[in-house]
């Protein structure tokens, strides 16, 4: 099965580089609060040890990546990686203020091309990017091949509920109230038009599982939240 987003990625990357500043706030604004819960809820689940050594893939502004550095502990090491170099100035101060300068490393860098070594991470996470890369499967397939054998890849994407009464709601509100929100709040309508029609356009969550399988990755499931808004897949290498 191939994905792939046709927006050139020069182009989605400047998006995301107009919207850094504002990213958070719109993120709260979009999902009324609840991705916090979801990643809370996802955190929980994955059960991160203290010592381990995480990779967080489009870490944005970081917030995910300060939840896996206090996952990990000060034996631990989190990497959080972007390719827009303002998110990563963004997810800096959060690092700075939130005094875990020693135990977190961000970088600009290509999830379809990872540059580290086979088996290095205990954890690989990818929280709301995997619809905004150039090919969805050959991201799975690195983040597989860099996570140890026994460890996990974590998945937090936006989804489409399957209900249809529900799925027609959901369209109106990405479809039209998003867009108009990005305009409002973060003066971006065109962006958040994109990041609409990207979430629109990605794959459902059983496709996902199976994307999951095909990267090599096995005992694959997911959970979804807000009846079917988002979903969490997690997979593991196997021995």
């Amino acid at each position: 099965m191939a994905l792939t987003n046709h927006t050139p990625e020069p182009a989605v990357q400047n998006i995301f580089d107009k919207i850094a500043p504002q990213y958070d706030q719109m993120n709260s604004v979009i999902s009324l609060g609840t991705h916090r819960l979801w990643r809370k809820h996802v955190m929980t689940e994955m059960a991160v040890k203290p010592g381990d050594f995480a990779l967080d893939l489009c870490c944005g502004t970081g917030d995910w990546t300060l939840a896996l550095a206090q996952a990990v502990g000060p034996a631990g090491r989190v990497v959080g990686l972007d390719f827009s170099p303002v998110m990563i100035r963004e997810a800096e101060q959060k690092v700075r203020a939130a005094k875990l300068t020693d135990r977190i490393t961000l970088r600009e860098g290509d999830a379809m091309q990872l540059p580290y070594p086979d088996n290095s991470f205990n954890v690989v996470t990818i929280g709301f990017g995997l619809r905004n890369v150039p090919d969805a499967n050959q991201v799975l397939r690195e983040m597989a091949r860099v996570v140890k054998p026994g460890g996990q890849v974590v998945c937090l994407e936006t989804s489409q509920p399957t209900n249809p009464v529900i799925h027609a709601g959901w369209q109106v509100y990405f479809g039209h109230v998003v867009p108009l929100m990005g305009s409002l709040v973060a003066h971006h309508y065109q962006a958040y038009n994109y990041l609409q029609r990207s979430t629109h356009n990605f794959v459902s969550v059983t496709q996902l599982a199976t994307m999951f399988t095909a990267a090599g990755l096995t005992r694959v499931h997911y959970h979804v939240f807000n009846l079917g808004a988002a979903a969490v897949h997690f997979g593991v290498k196997p021995y």
